[in-house]
């Protein structure tokens, strides 16, 4: 059987992390499953199983079956999607972590990653250079949902001796797929409307900062952290992760070095005050400490990667 199993594949992270699973460890070593068929044909060169990750049984079968070393549990519903339908994202972002979490005490997995967010924090959350200990005090669905995952997480390191480990995620920002509704979207959407020459309309105020990374930064982090010794993981929790701070009107101006002509207008809706709780920065110091981690790609690097990138795919399609 395959080494590592990715559950939540079709999402904008899971292609990443399938792409770069299917490099380090081979194609035949990766599982992969959701509850709908990646378009990528890379990543379903990996076998593929339907799943949908709040049904217990099919989760167990799935990784008793499997005995898989890794299982990367991606499946969650995002920030601003999660407002619209709250029991529908709570019943999935927490039902599916605690199956995986039960399997995983039984003996059926030996790590587990599961990713958290920025969203756990809050109004009551200083708004820069945030602490890993930092209060957390989020104020959408998700977050709550993120929040008690993180918890659930270190209850069943300390109780069963899972080993699961976590990170909490700023935006991520990536060419290979598109986002699937969090509030930090516009900044992969801005890039789509640059390469089109369309004007951009953001839904967030030209000053609002918030921490950002590059998808191949947060791919090549996660993996870093569960290829770290079981004795450096000193938070079970989740670890703060950051690469870069920048406002959208910021992204404009990187692309305007670019594409001069670029034009963007603001019209912020219900996704400004979602935003306007999150903090502008955070403080990474204990993932550094633990396991070295180092961000590589600044807004400067990340506005070229993300239009050459674009621009290649779009002539493909139309080439």
């Amino acid at each position: 059987m395959a080494q590592a199993l990715v559950i939540g594949s079709a999402g904008q992270l899971g292609i990443e992390l399938v792409l770069a699973l299917q490099a380090k460890l081979g194609t035949n070593e990766v599982h992969i499953s959701d509850i709908r068929v990646p378009e990528n044909e890379t990543v379903l060169q990996s076998r593929f199983f339907h799943l949908d990750a709040t049904d217990e049984s099919s989760v167990f079968k799935l990784l008793e079956e499997g005995n898989y070393d890794e299982v990367y549990h991606l499946a969650a519903m995002l920030s601003a999607t999660g407002e619209k339908r709250p029991l529908s994202a709570w019943e999935l972002n927490m039902q599916s972590l605690l199956n995986v979490l039960e399997a995983a005490k039984e003996g059926y997995v030996k790590r587990v990653f599961w990713p958290s967010s920025i969203a756990v924090f809050g109004p009551k959350t200083p708004r820069k250079n945030v602490a890993q200990d930092a209060a957390l005090d989020p104020t959408t669905v998700y977050g709550v949902s993120k929040l008690a995952g993180e918890y659930w997480c270190r209850y069943y390191h300390d109780k069963y001796g899972v080993d699961v480990r976590s990170i909490r995620y700023p935006g991520l920002i990536g060419h290979r797929s598109l986002p699937g509704g969090g509030t930090t979207d516009y900044a992969v959407d801005i890039y789509h409307a640059a390469v089109k020459n369309e004007v951009f309309h953001c839904f967030l105020e030209a000053g609002t900062t918030l921490p950002m990374m590059y998808m191949d930064d947060a791919v090549r982090g996660t993996l870093e952290l569960m290829a770290a010794p079981k004795s450096a993981i000193r938070v079970r929790t989740s670890y703060n992760l950051a690469a870069m701070s920048f406002t959208p009107q910021a992204v404009a101006e990187s692309i305007r070095a670019v594409v001069p002509n670029f034009q963007i207008e603001y019209a912020p809706d219900h996704r400004q005050a979602i935003a306007s709780s999150w903090p502008e920065s955070i403080n990474d110091q204990q993932a550094r400490d633990d396991w070295g981690w180092n961000p590589e790609i600044g807004l400067t690097e990340l506005t070229q990667i993300m239009l050459d990138g674009i621009s290649a795919k779009a002539h493909e399609v139309t080439g």
